[in-house]
Formats: structure tokens, sequence, C-alpha cells
């Protein structure tokens, strides 16, 4: 029952608004997948029929509806060395390795490596991605480009005008539909000098078919494809994910990390046995079909076959729409995309999640690589979130009768052990040295073996110089922990405790 009711929501619960939003975005995916053809080396077929097969098969097989997948440029830059050095075929070859891959990262369960994506950093690669989308409109903005004028500015002021003004009349058709259709047969009847979706690159005129990538079988062509393979994969989960996040976001609803890492990896596979490049979830796509109003997969499904529809049956007409249309889209997308809320919060939100929202935006838009980006800016999350921990930690001394008492408190681990060792300086160098030590770590939390060596030490130091010594105060974890690594200490008796289950 509940199976079939997901059925119902996710296919047909939002049918007129998901058709309409996804030729929408099979419009957009166009120019797009040509362009990312070109990155790649390869015929712009290549990418047009990667699009195709890898939004309808992941419409079927992802575990975010609503969301698009098609060829991206995350994924062409990575291929740019195998396609001049190998050829096409081996880019085939690769892409389905890359979806096997991904399976396997699926079955292992790599998805849940999110957890450790924070906020910050989503908010980086959504602001980074923004730029870098109207970065890309920009050669059909420069002044002296061919077909760049006045005519097309005007129609990319009339284009915005329609995708912004239109809703507030109707919303019975998206807004940057309407853009797109009356412009091109304005173009048309006109004859408006400006460049069109053709200029872009030849569509091609007829069906893919399903072929095997012609390489030998080899472990040579193994060790050629495997390295490319590994990195369009990472790179392809990583932006997967975290577009997956950022339209959880706007929609308010939740989605299957592990079925959609599992569904690219079966995408990608369809893709290049249909002749097409590998590729991913793209947030611009997924921002037009959700501000369209495409909410279930049946907008995915309907922006693949559309775009299939185009190429085989409306090449022609498709070809003369005008490419500023289609860049007053992008340029609503990267609007929409970018989290303005991000720049007061500067001010507002503590220095540490400002620098790494920054260095992920920074490292994006100067690499123009997503995965550097974000992996520079979980590092450094992970360096303030160490330092932040090592500053919760401290080590009061008391003298009570013939005793000198240590009282731990906070985190003992690898980046604290220092401060740790540290704090136990010799005890005759105390003003009031004592000849029994009691170390007090019950407020303390032992989480690793360079804790456990830390206790070690500072153990043997204190009994080397004469002192005798007490640990009391262990928690279950931490005894554990020391039972096991410990050296010169045990739990127990010695240490001031009874025996622990």
């Amino acid at each position: 029952m509940k199976n079939s009711d997901a059925l119902r929501r996710d296919w047909f619960g939002n049918v007129r608004a998901d058709i309409l939003a996804g030729i929408v975005v099979a419009l957009a995916l166009i120019p797009e997948a040509i362009g990312f053809s070109i990155i790649a080396g390869v015929d712009p077929r290549v990418g047009l029929y990667a699009s195709v097969a890898i939004a309808m098969v992941i419409a079927f097989t992802g575990g975010r509806p609503g969301m698009i997948s098609a060829a991206t440029a995350a994924v062409a830059v990575v291929v740019v060395p195998l396609v001049r050095e190998y050829g096409v075929e081996y880019l085939f070859a690769a892409t389905i390795l890359m979806g096997v891959f991904q399976g396997v990262a699926a079955l292992l369960r790599f998805d849940l490596l999110m957890q450790f994506v924070s906020r910050s950093v989503i908010t980086g690669f959504v602001n980074a991605l923004a730029i870098l989308i109207f970065m890309a409109q920009l050669p059909q903005l420069i002044p002296g480009n061919p077909g760049v004028g006045l005519e097309a500015y005007a129609m990319v002021a009339a284009a915005l005008a329609m995708i912004y003004l239109l809703p507030r009349v109707t919303t019975a058709i998206p807004s940057p539909l309407i853009a797109i259709v009356v412009l091109t047969a304005l173009a048309i009847w006109l004859g408006v000098p400006v460049n069109t979706v053709a200029d872009m690159g030849e569509l091609p005129d007829g069906l893919p078919y399903f072929v095997l990538p012609d390489v030998p079988l080899t472990w040579e062509t193994l060790r050629i494809i495997a390295p490319y393979s590994a990195t369009m994969a990472a790179v392809g989960l990583l932006e997967s994910l975290l577009t997956a996040q950022i339209v959880d976001d706007m929609t308010h609803t939740g989605s299957d990390k592990r079925r959609e890492s599992a569904g690219q990896g079966a995408a990608n596979v369809v893709a290049a046995l249909f002749g097409g490049m590998g590729g991913c979830a793209m947030i611009g796509q997924s921002v037009i079909n959700v501000t369209s109003g495409g909410r279930g997969r049946l907008s995915t499904f309907v922006a693949g076959l559309s775009l299939l529809v185009m190429l085989v049956l409306l090449g022609d007409l498709v070809g003369r729409v005008p490419m500023p249309a289609l860049v007053a889209i992008m340029i609503m997308v990267s609007i929409g995309t970018f989290s303005w809320n991000s720049i007061p919060n500067l001010a507002k939100h503590p220095w540490q999640s400002s620098v790494v929202m920054l260095t992920t935006v920074g490292v994006v838009v100067v690499t123009h690589n997503l995965a550097l980006g974000v992996l520079a800016g979980v590092i450094l999350s992970g360096v303030f979130f160490t330092q932040k921990v090592m500053g919760m930690f401290s080590v009061v001394r008391t003298r009570e009768g013939e005793s000198a008492i240590y009282r731990a408190t906070g985190q003992v681990f690898y980046a604290s052990v220092d401060r740790f060792e540290a704090a136990f300086g010799p005890e005759s160098a105390q003003p009031d040295p004592a000849r029994h030590v009691v170390i007090d770590v019950s407020s303390a939390h032992f989480w690793d073996i360079s804790a456990v060596g830390a206790l070690d030490k500072v153990v043997e130091r204190m009994r080397r110089n004469g002192r005798s010594v007490r640990i009391v105060g262990l928690n279950r974890a931490s005894a554990d922990l020391v039972d096991k690594f410990a050296l010169t200490d045990k739990t127990g008796v010695e240490s001031g405790l009874a025996p622990h289950p």
C-alpha cells in the first residue's frame, strides 16, 4: 500500500506542472550539454545523448524526485586528458566503470559521508555554483563577441521581465517556457541577428542506439580508465548528493541518498551504452525544475523524453531558439540559487563559519572544480572543530592533605594530548609538592590511543620521579580503552575502580 501511494505521489501527484516544467528543463539542457561536450572534446551528440539517457533512467532509479541529472561540466573536465590521449571509446568504457564504482559506493553507504559536510560548506557550494552559472553566460553578454549586440541585450531584458512578472498574472504555464516560445517566435519572424542554439554546435538527427565500447578487454584498459572512473564517480556523487540536499531544502521534503547513489551509477552505465558521456545531478536545471513547479519523478522523465523528441523531430526548430532567452533563464537560476542571506550572515555567524564558506566559494570559482572546493571546506571545518574541542579542556591542581589532586575536564584526543601532558608538569616543581598524586578524570573522556598514550606517559613520568599515582573517575568507554591499550596502568583496583563488566 505504501509503495502504491509513493508511486502515485512521485509520478502522478503533480502531472500538469511536472510535464510543463520538464519541457522547460529540456530546452535549458541543450546548450549546456553541447557546451560540456565541447569541454570534454567530443561530438555534441555525446553530451546530448547522455542527458537524454541519464534524465530518463534517474527518474526511475534516483532517490530525489524532481531533481535533474544529465551531462555536467564537473564530469566533463575530468575526462579531457582521457579523450585526448585514447579517444571517445575509452570515455564510454570509463563511464561504465564510473557507474559500477557508484553502485559499490551505494552498497558501502558512502552517502553517510555527507554527515561531515557542514552547513557552511553547503552554502559555499551553492554560492560558488551560482557564480559559475552566471559566469558561463558571459560569452553571450560581452560586447564584441559574435551575435552579441543591442538586440541580444533587449531580448535578455525582455525574457527576464517575462520570467519575473508573468507569475503575478498567471502561473498556469511556467514563465520561462512562455519567454522561450515568445522570443523564439519573434526572433524567427523579425530575423533578429542573435546567437541561436544551432550556433552552439551540430544537433543530432537520429536516435541513440545500444553499442558496447570498442576497447580491448584487458588489464591495460582497466589500468587506463580506472583512475578517471574513480574521479568521475567521486565528483558525480559529491555534486549529486549536495544537490539533493539543496532540493530537499527547497521543497521541504526528504530524499533517499543511498538510492540516489545507486541510481546515478545505473544512469551512467546506461548513458555510456547509448553513446553518452558521464553525468550527475545539475543544480541549475534542478532549480529551474523546482521553480517551474516540477516536484515528481515525472518532471525528470519528461525532461529527458522532451529532449529526445526535440532533437529527433524538432531539431530545426530547436536550433532556432535564441540564446538570449536561455541566458535569461540561467541568470534567473543563478540569482535564485545564490544564498543572499549569507552576505549579512558574514557579520552575524562565527568567523570560522564565514571563512569556511568563503574558502569553498573561492576554491570552486578559481579552479572550477567542485570537489576541490568542497574538500577544502570540509578540511577547514574539521580544523576549526578540532580547535574548538581542544579549547574545551582544562586541568586544575589542588592540594588535599597528603595528596595532590589533578582534576581534568574535557575531551582528550590526538589534538589535545600535548596540553594534557603539559598540564601534569613535574610535581616536584610545584610550590607544595606531594608524594601522592590522584588524577581525577571523572569529567574527562579519552577518545583514542593517543589519549591513552598521553595518560601512560604522565603516570610513568610521575612514578619515575618517586610519586605514587592513582587514577579515578574513568568512565566505562575510557576504561575499556585504557584496558585494551595502556602500557603503564590498567583499570581495576590500581586505578581506584572496581572491575567493570
